[in-house]
């Protein structure tokens, strides 16, 4: 996971400085070193780092945060505040044009994901009520107007080509034609990468550039190339006018050193964020939740925001009245388990929670596999039977065991954790709730 390593890392520091109840300068100083070395480590810009030490250091070896009640608090405040600056401060949205269709244009090298961040930006922007169009303009990379057909069908939106023997200006030039004709307000222009910036891949992106008029220019660069995505985007910056950069692949990337550069060096803002490969899986980039991931505190409204989008409201509302009366039965907890699966991975679910970090979580026992297991077995009950699990007798054990291919031990686990559960709902929603035995998440291992 993106930042894993270094907010492991600062939250080790940050533990050290508040268990001293005050702080010399030495210490502070002491502190800022490891700061500095975790971030290196994490491919982070060495001017970027010289400066953001600097302006930490000058701030907390003040007087007034030495001799404060709380001076450990005092600068973990500020490592907090100067990263979210660092990041650009603000969440930066999406500009469109005022008279439609506003023009999109994805830039990058080979590789970086462009065609797949055109596709799911196409997808977000469908889900927020826009007529997008995808734009095919890659025409020298094997199968890549495949590839862009394929997210179109994905996310039920149109593509237009005009295969790999006319010129991508042409097709820029026919794309906003047809977007006029078909009532699209969106065009998401896909242009052809490089292995490497040259001066033909410059020239053409130039020459669309100068048809389509874009709104903004995006640049996706890959988290895993670290400083290298830094030095794209400011010769991407210099030669085309970048207006945003959206950073893929950041959960394969355990560093991070790219999005917290990048906005530093360019001056671009990072506008959106790739953890995944489904359409959900890109973010919008929050600076101050981004940090508030990293030094450990928790990202509770990106949590919010993936529940709203996972679960309807009036089914949240009923689920909740059934816990506050003990009647949630195993076919209440299949609909929750299928709606938390499209919020993401479980263990990206509880890193968000304040107070938990990766480090806390690799001893957890957390078998993602065992949410399936679990959803298996009550697949192949009845309903009657998932509506009242007192009627599950040996004979019904054997045959939901049969019909999952699981063991009839499974199935009495599944019956078992589930009445446990039930009773920790009862004393939870009656205020006497008790925590469980450390490091267990019920039916996830």
């Amino acid at each position: 996971m993106a930042f894993e390593s270094l907010g492991e890392k600062l939250q080790g520091v940050f533990k050290k400085l508040r268990g001293k109840g005050k702080l010399s300068e030495k210490d502070v100083k002491e502190a800022m070193r490891e700061v500095r070395l975790a971030l290196l480590e994490a491919d982070v810009s060495f001017r970027v780092v010289k400066d953001f030490i600097s302006g930490v250091t000058e701030k907390a070896i003040g007087q007034e945060v030495l001799e404060s009640l709380n001076p450990g608090q005092q600068v973990i405040k500020f490592v907090h505040e100067d990263l979210i600056a660092l990041m650009g401060s603000t969440q930066s949205q999406l500009t469109f044009a005022s008279k439609p269709p506003t023009v999109y244009m994805m830039v990058g090298l080979q590789g970086a994901g462009k065609t797949t961040g055109a596709g799911k930006l196409a997808g977000i922007l469908r889900k927020q009520g826009k007529r997008p169009l995808l734009v095919a303009c890659d025409i020298y990379r094997p199968a890549a107007i495949k590839q862009l057909q394929i997210l179109g069908n994905t996310y039920s939106i149109p593509v237009f080509e005009m295969g790999d023997k006319v010129s991508p200006v042409t097709i820029a030039e026919k794309a906003l034609e047809h977007a006029a004709a078909n009532s699209n307000d969106v065009v998401i222009i896909d242009t052809a990468g490089r292995l490497h910036i040259d001066e033909t891949l410059m020239e053409e992106l130039q020459q669309i550039r100068t048809v389509a008029r874009p709104q903004e220019i995006l640049l996706v660069v890959d988290a895993m190339t670290g400083q290298d995505a830094v030095n794209v985007a400011q010769s991407f910056d210099e030669q085309l006018g970048l207006d945003g950069i959206i950073v893929s692949k950041l959960d394969s990337d355990t560093r991070g050193g790219a999005v917290l550069s990048v906005k530093a060096i360019t001056g671009k803002p990072v506008k959106y964020v790739g953890l995944g490969e489904k359409l959900e899986d890109m973010e919008p980039f929050y600076p101050d939740r981004m940090a508030s991931r990293i030094l450990g505190m928790g990202d509770v409204l990106t949590l919010i925001d993936k529940a709203q989008q996972a679960f309807d409201e009036k089914q949240a509302a009923e689920m909740e009245q059934k816990m506050r009366s003990n009647s949630f039965t195993l076919e209440d907890f299949l609909t929750q388990m299928q709606q938390m699966k499209q919020m993401g991975p479980l263990k990206d679910l509880l890193g968000m929670m304040p107070g938990v970090n990766q480090a806390a979580l690799a001893d957890a026992n957390i078998d993602e596999k065992a949410m399936v297991h679990t959803e298996a077995i009550i697949q192949s009950m009845t309903k009657k039977e998932r509506l009242d699990p007192s009627i599950i007798n040996g004979s019904r054990k054997r045959r939901i065991a049969a019909g999952c291919g699981r063991t009839i031990q499974d199935v009495n686990r599944l019956l078992k954790q589930f009445e446990e559960m039930r009773k920790m709902m009862k004393g939870f929603m009656s205020g006497g709730f008790k925590k469980g035995k450390k490091g267990k998440f019920p039916f996830f291992g």
